[in-house]
């Protein structure tokens, strides 16, 4: 998200005494008139425990019945939200905190440099193409031209080593499909052929650039329909040829949930595949090629399923890794293909006490991200390993970027934090001096913000971070409306980032918290183990203390506390506000995984969570899930916060039947006159790629249901 502000006056009404039970007080005198949400009989036996499914008719979603529920929630909604005092000024606010101009990261391809571009009043972003950084050069692809409402956007794109051509790829309304072309970089041709059946696979150009190799799902029986309950298999295509002559290269016969990812090495020696099964481990495959076509069987280079190995780079037939194995905060290693036995590795860079985020060969060097304490540290050693020193960023935050060849001389990365927006930088490679090269200009002034990190413990005693952003000079007396946001998954980290909508909430006088609990990646593999199956509860425990510790240092009362996070996090925020309303007065879960017994039916890609939260097939791990599944574990008359759940008709990552579900379940047991809503956004997916547009009415009404339930006043007028 990006940002732009004007300090605003504000009011805060600190809410009304009292909260916990189904009798607590609300500030809606009438409940809601819910839409009919039809109640069916239909019963699971799960290893001999009877669970009922009453709302299983919503996973349809192109029913009738469920299209009918979808346009009867969002009139609800909408009639509600639109309504709300300050709406319409957040929604004028987004938008004037959008408008700034914003560089991508530059990709290089031999001495063509393409990145994004906008000028912050695009729907979104462009293609730009440049034979020189410091000068923009010319606009190659503009995705606003291709829809009527902004919501087609571009997803990936990968220049050729000689940067001649170029691949892209585009989302359609947010959606995880993508279909691939390829243009010619000196005319901007396209050729004819556009490529069909791929979603979460990027390509990999060959190295005589005739042609690429990426991975796809089969066709279903329906013609142009691909079927993403089965396995990808990875495919050669030839440039300026139709998708139907493109060549299978490899796929798994012997284990029906791998998915394999090819990409070529720098040298063109081999395609190395990568086999994703979930986010515990994977296995690495090498295939011999010879001028720039598969030339053997593969080779099992890594194959034990015993930890994560992310390819970085090769130099002839030594390769590297960064690995987890015997190393849950990570090291890199190197793996000689003449001796390839574990016992034969060599350590580049040993595990320390911080984990290590990502790490890239770029110009002979080794860049290595680690985690220390929630913000980013970069060294750099060289491709033997030798430490050559610490790179020096602007401040605690968090860096993207550092790619590139072996032989490059430069790299770029970005860096950005709680109050300083994303910045373009350029390193050069032999000073190891960056420089900036494009730094937003905005209509605020980020030091009259301030972030400070704290840390509490957990119920079983665990210490966790917990950053906590707010105006400079806030008053430490007073309790404010405050937003708490956690993921707590999938080893991903909650590092500093600047976020437009975040600041929205900022500046009206909100206090924003992210709480780093477990199940991230911020302090390497065993923080991650630790949240995960049947230590979930682990995830939740670590939320409810970072909302009891607010409210005992005085940032906060429940009555002005919400809880906010998407995707995993929309489990979170969904278990958390049922396991203790009396914490809340919101929840804002967003495109969350909320049924915890089938989320894993709706495809391949969602059955590939089950390395974080198990499957209802294995008796032990389904006990563990029907604990805290947010569908299953709502209690008719308990008066739970005030919730507005966020869902994507769109989306095909997280079927949206999660949030139907929940959401129906929700307005049924709901004990008291606290508004149950659910937004349903369509023309969007799961969040990529969405629209200025539809990004600034998403929030606007998020951020006004959020400050109507914590008592926080929005004046009409900004004053300065």
């Amino acid at each position: 998200m990006f940002i732009r502000c004007l300090p605003v006056a504000v009011i805060v009404v600190t809410g009304l005494a009292g909260c916990g039970t189904a009798s607590r007080t609300s500030t809606d005198a009438i409940m809601p008139d819910y839409p009919e949400s039809r109640r069916s009989d239909h019963v699971d036996d799960y290893h001999g425990t009877i669970v009922p499914d009453p709302y299983r008719w919503l996973e349809e979603s192109s029913a009738p019945a469920t299209q009918r529920w979808i346009a009867a929630q969002n009139a609800l909604s909408q009639s509600y939200l639109s309504g709300l005092p300050g709406r319409d000024i957040f929604a004028s606010r987004l938008r004037e905190m959008i408008d700034y101009e914003r560089f991508g990261i530059p990709q290089v391809g031999a001495h063509h440099y393409v990145y994004t571009y906008n000028t912050g009043q695009f729907e979104q972003d462009q293609l730009w193409i440049t034979d020189d950084p410091a000068h923009p050069g010319r606009l190659l692809i503009d995705p606003n031209l291709l829809s009527a409402d902004g919501t087609v956007s571009i997803g990936s794109y990968v220049l050729s080593q000689d940067g001649s051509r170029l691949a892209y790829s585009l989302s359609d309304g947010g959606s995880d499909w993508r279909s691939w072309a390829v243009l010619d970089v000196v005319s901007g041709q396209e050729f004819a052929e556009r490529l069909a059946g791929i979603k979460f696979s990027d390509i990999s150009w060959a190295s005589d650039g005739q042609g690429f190799f990426y991975s796809r799902y089969p066709q279903s029986t329906v013609a142009g329909v691909y079927d993403d309950s089965r396995q990808v298999s990875v495919w050669y295509h030839k440039v300026d040829s139709p998708q139907s002559d493109d060549k299978l290269i490899y796929t798994v016969s012997d284990h029906q949930t791998r998915n394999p990812y090819g990409s070529v090495t720098e040298d063109g020696r081999f395609l190395v595949i990568n086999l994703f099964d979930g986010y515990a481990s994977n296995g690495v495959y090498l295939l011999p090629m010879e001028a720039g076509k598969p030339s053997g069987e593969p080779v099992r280079l890594l194959d034990a399923w015993d930890a994560r190995y992310d390819y970085l780079g090769n130099v002839a037939e030594r390769f590297i890794f960064k690995t987890t194995k015997d190393a849950p905060r990570g090291r890199i290693i190197e793996v000689d293909l003449k001796h390839p036995d574990s016992g034969q590795w060599r350590t580049l860079v040993a595990e320390r006490a911080q984990a290590i985020e990502s790490a890239s060969l770029v110009g002979g060097q080794l860049v290595v991200r680690y985690i220390v304490d929630v913000y980013a540290e970069l060294r750099i050693f060289s491709s033997g390993g030798a430490d050559l020193g610490v790179i020096d960023l602007p401040g605690k935050g968090t860096v993207d970027g550092f790619t590139g060849r072996f032989d490059a001389a430069e790299t770029f990365f970005s860096y950005t934090d709680f109050t300083t927006p994303e910045t373009v930088y350029r390193f050069d490679l032999k000073t190891h001096r960056s420089a900036a090269m494009h730094a937003p200009e905005l209509s605020i002034d980020p030091e009259n913000y301030q972030s400070s990190q704290v840390f509490y413990s957990s119920k079983d005693g665990t210490q966790v971070p917990m950053t906590i952003v707010r105006r400079k000079h806030a008053p430490t007396d007073q309790p404010m409306p405050t937003v708490l946001y956690g993921y707590g998954g999938f080893n991903i980290s909650l590092l500093p980032r600047y976020s437009t909508v975040r600041m929205a909430w900022l500046e009206a006088g909100g206090t924003y918290a992210v709480a780093n609990i477990r199940g991230g990646g911020e302090y390497g593999e065993a923080w991650h183990e630790a949240g995960i199956k049947l230590k979930k509860q682990n995830v939740f425990d670590d939320f409810i203390a970072a909302a009891e510790w607010l409210i005992e240092h005085n940032y906060s009362t429940p009555n002005q506390l919400a809880i906010w996070g998407g995707s995993n996090g929309g489990l979170l925020v969904g278990a958390v506000a049922i396991q203790r309303p009396d914490l809340f007065a919101v929840a804002v879960p967003s495109v969350g995984v909320l049924d915890m017994l089938r989320y894993h039916t709706s495809s391949a890609n969602a059955r590939q969570w089950s390395s974080d939260y198990g499957l209802s097939e294995n008796p032990t791990e389904f006990n563990a899930q029907y604990a805290y599944s947010p569908v299953h574990n709502l209690q008719v008359g308990t008066c739970y916060p005030s919730t507005l759940v966020m869902a994507d008709a769109n989306d095909d990552r997280v079927a949206p039947w999660n949030s139907y579900k929940y959401a129906a379940a929700l307005q049924y047991a709901q004990g008291c006159t606290r508004p149950t809503l659910i937004r349903i956004e369509t023309r969007s997916g799961h969040g990529a790629g969405s629209s200025t547009t539809k990004t600034v009415n998403q929030y606007a009404d998020q951020w006004a249901f959020v400050a109507n339930k914590l008592g926080l006043k929005i004046p009409g007028r900004h004053v300065p």
